[in-house]
């Protein structure tokens, strides 16, 4: 991986090129896998299947091409610029629609740039994918600090508020003096944090997943039948589905010894996130039937980018971040939102918010909209449904 900065202000193109010997470093390790015994239960209750995990490793060690993804990439017009002390990498793919509005996306955890990549052309290109000149947007999409190409933080108090800063700069750096920026996952809790700092040439902010619900489940509404199924799910997460996110908000340094030495068990990390996302994935490996974008290609793209990059630990570090932050603010009403905040609601999320949530977090809540399909990697499974919402949610503010 190679780029060149001259000087802290400067954007230089990224080329990626990953030497052979890291690809056939990461193969002997796949190969080399020492396997536990299967799980003693029929589904994920213990954990990643080995049925799954295996045929992912099959997939990986003998039929999966890194350079195909790699030139996917470098099609792509890729940079990198230093800010606040830290390398930026990010795509930009500008619109040919001139009077296109500039869009800054950021992905999550256990994501990158990779899960983002299907909705670029249906943003960009809107004329080409079934929308209208009027729907394009310029579009930015940076990787987190401490997640792929970006470089890793070496200093503490990089929390939302910190990236929300760098988003901005990073978009005033481009030109840009009136955008809007989308996320989900992590993505969703940078953005809420634009919002909420009125980050400079920020007009709206689109989310797809209630980030900050973990902080305010207390102002939660819980009288209609959906409220009580989202309580449900909420609590379902935080007591079942919580183990990667109480170990990476407490301990990222201590499981990030064992993602950084074991491709598999890296896979097996990330696999073990939702049950939605987990078995649509598993569906991809074991019977050869992806879900929309969930591919066993794309899936792998992203979890070698986490190993080629070494990232498995400074990307745990968020977690650590966002746990320090909940626990200073504690049941403090977060500040108002500054912004027209638009939300949609994919049916698989982890918790699916009703609109009495999303307006109990967002007052004045711009748009809301309940899809029929989709999961918590909402723009990865369904990137066409996904930049429909997107288009709609910010058509007020062209």
């Amino acid at each position: 991986m190679s780029t060149t900065v001259d000087t802290a202000t400067d954007i230089q193109s990224f080329h990626l090129e990953v030497p052979q010997e890291q690809l056939d470093d990461l193969r002997r390790r796949i190969e080399a896998t020492r396997w536990p015994t299967k799980e003693l239960v029929t589904d994920r209750s213990q954990g990643v299947q080995q049925a799954t995990l295996q045929a992912l490793a099959r997939y990986w060690a003998t039929d999966y091409d890194w350079r195909r993804c790699e030139a996917r990439l470098n099609a792509l017009p890729q940079f990198t610029t230093e800010i606040n002390g830290v390398r930026i990498h990010f795509i930009h793919v500008r619109s040919q629609h001139e009077d296109a509005l500039p869009l800054i996306m950021t992905h999550g955890w256990p994501g990158s740039v990779i899960e983002l990549l299907d909705t670029i052309g249906p943003l960009t290109d809107p004329t080409a994918h079934g929308g209208r000149a009027e729907d394009a947007f310029h579009l930015v999409l940076p990787s987190l600090p401490g997640y792929g190409f970006s470089g890793q933080p070496t200093e503490l108090g990089w929390e939302n508020g910190r990236i929300a800063d760098t988003w901005a700069k990073l978009m005033a750096r481009l030109g840009y003096t009136r955008y809007v920026a989308q996320g989900g996952d992590v993505g969703a809790a940078v953005a809420d944090s634009m919002g909420r700092h009125g980050s400079e040439g920020l007009a709206g902010i689109h989310v797809n997943l209630l980030a900050t619900a973990l902080g305010v489940v207390h102002l939660l509404p819980s009288e209609t039948e959906e409220e009580r199924a989202a309580h449900a799910a909420l609590k379902t997460f935080t007591t079942d589905g919580f183990g990667y996110f109480l170990e990476q908000s407490t301990r990222p340094q201590t499981i990030g010894y064992s993602l950084l030495d074991s491709p598999v068990g890296l896979a097996a990390w990330m696999l073990d996130h939702d049950t939605d996302s987990y078995y649509k994935i598993s569906r991809a490996f074991v019977d050869d039937d992806p879900v929309g974008g969930l591919t066993k290609e794309s899936i792998v793209d992203n979890i070698t980018t986490y190993w080629l990059t070494g990232t498995g630990a400074s990307a745990a570090r968020w977690y650590w971040e966002f746990g320090q932050f909940l626990a200073a603010v504690g049941d403090q009403a977060p500040p108002p939102v500054q912004v027209p905040v638009a939300f949609t609601t994919f049916p698989g999320e982890i918790w699916a918010a009703p609109r009495s949530w999303a307006e109990t977090v967002y007052p004045g809540l711009a748009y809301f909209n309940e899809v029929p399909q989709g999961g918590h990697f909402a723009a990865w499974e369904e990137p066409t449904l996904f930049a429909t919402e997107v288009r709609a949610a910010f058509a007020p503010l062209r």
